[in-house]
């Protein structure tokens, strides 16, 4: 007996509102103070929750967008896979001759995972252009791989035709705006691994055209990064028919760790095999992690918003007292007294997150306009790409980011409510009116 009246209890608070309770609930949170109602407070919690919605839209939408943004100029413009010499077995000075390399590079391209795969040099270099100084990061390719880059071959802007690469070296914006180069300007190159001579090591010294100026939106790429035809960089570091990896561009970049395991059996334990994942995967991991802390961090702002409404519903039960024992004596029960007090205080929780979610996603949408017109009223930049690597705030609004923090926000406010309501429904009618 005892369980069926549970179950029954169970049953009645999860049916639909009636009429009538929404009507006194509505009638109770638009009331005015001197009528006994909380509006004022009901307005201050309202934009608690929506300001809290939707700054924590905000903060997802750019936090995921870092992340999105960084990982896309990662497999858009470096490879997915390298390949090089196992230097454990063979040596720290070991590479792959020119014909070993491309024995491989046809292995790999028979593989149906393996869109390209492309042989490199690489090595670091200071850059001199009247007396200004920058080093560099050297990437020795030849000019029809450089065009299955994608972010290369279809940057945000360019300058040159990559076309011409073959005749000259492609540089980033950055590294072209820090020593003030332009197409056909010759660039001085500096290697300190130089030619041993009687007077000791002599540094190579080789002067290149400028043929194409690409910005692929990420700082560190766009400043350091320069791309040299193949048989150039062969002969300036020294290193005529040998190259130092095998890079590889995958279809499915996020599934590399699968055509990794592949390679590495096919080639075996003579090479080592990295990803991309493997060069910058903690550092993509840190960002998953900083964002699931700033989503609870940032659902107390929500939560602090919330309890604003229970104040208000205390205050709404005394204010109240009167009237709940007026309907208690014409027939309501106390689990529509409960429902009448939890729908005032889940109105103001669904109608704030409405809102903050809308505030929330128009912000989102509209942050990389404002960030531009913040910087052309102070003159100063808010996102600093030398820090951030990107050159302007990142947004990706994801719906399920959305519905995560409406979730979170329409508990919160339905939880608060509970007490109170409760609280209300227990008051004695007689009580109530003893004094009426």
């Amino acid at each position: 007996m005892a369980s069926h009246s549970k179950s029954t209890t169970f049953f009645k608070w999860f049916i639909p509102f009636s009429r009538l309770e929404i009507l006194i609930a509505w009638r109770y949170l638009r009331a005015k103070r001197r009528e006994g109602g909380v509006s004022t407070i009901a307005w201050y919690s309202f934009l608690g929750v929506m300001l809290g919605v939707a700054t924590l839209i905000v903060v997802q939408a750019v936090m995921v967008g870092f992340k999105e943004e960084f990982t896309d100029r990662i497999v858009g413009v470096n490879p997915h896979i390298i390949v090089q010499i196992n230097k454990f077995q063979k040596g720290s000075n070991a590479s792959l001759i020119t014909g070993e390399a491309n024995f491989i590079k046809t292995k790999l391209l028979a593989k149906r995972r393996v869109k390209h795969a492309y042989p490199v040099i690489t090595g670091q270099v200071m850059a001199a252009k009247d007396g200004k100084y920058s080093g560099l990061q050297v990437i020795g390719i030849k000019r029809q791989d450089l065009f299955k880059i994608e972010l290369l071959s279809n940057p945000e802007s360019k300058s040159g035709n990559i076309d011409d690469f073959g005749n000259g070296i492609a540089i980033g914006r950055g590294v072209a705006k820090e020593l003030n180069l332009s197409i056909g300007d010759s660039l001085r190159l500096v290697s300190p691994d130089g030619i041993s001579t009687l007077f000791g090591i002599s540094p190579r010294v080789s002067d290149f055209n400028i043929s194409y100026i690409f910005s692929v939106g990420r700082y560190d790429i766009d400043k350091f990064r320069l791309y040299m035809p193949l048989k150039d960089a062969q002969k300036f570091f020294n290193k005529q028919s040998q190259v130092d990896n095998i890079n590889v561009l995958v279809n499915e970049p996020y599934s590399v760790k699968q055509v990794q395991s592949m390679i590495q059996t096919d080639l075996g334990p003579g090479y080592t095999i990295w990803t991309w994942k493997d060069l910058s995967g903690a550092f993509l991991a840190a960002l998953d992690v900083e964002r699931r802390v700033m989503f609870i961090i940032l659902s107390l702002v929500v939560l602090i918003a919330a309890l604003n409404i229970v104040s208000g519903l205390v205050m709404l039960v005394k204010n109240k007292a009167k009237d709940i024992g007026i309907l208690r004596t014409m027939g309501l029960n106390k689990n529509s007294i409960t429902k009448i007090f939890i729908l005032c205080g889940s109105l103001i929780g669904i109608l704030g997150t409405i809102f903050g979610v809308i505030l929330g996603v128009l912000f989102s949408y509209h942050l990389p306009d404002i960030q531009f017109f913040i910087e052309e009223i102070f003159g100063k930049e808010v996102w600093n790409p030398e820090l951030r690597y990107l050159t302007e705030v990142p947004v990706r609004v994801r719906f399920s980011d959305i519905c995560y923090v409406s979730i979170v926000a329409l508990t919160l406010s339905i939880i608060v409510t509970i007490i109170p309501a409760r609280n209300a429904a227990r008051l004695d009618p007689v009580e109530a009116l003893r004094h009426e």
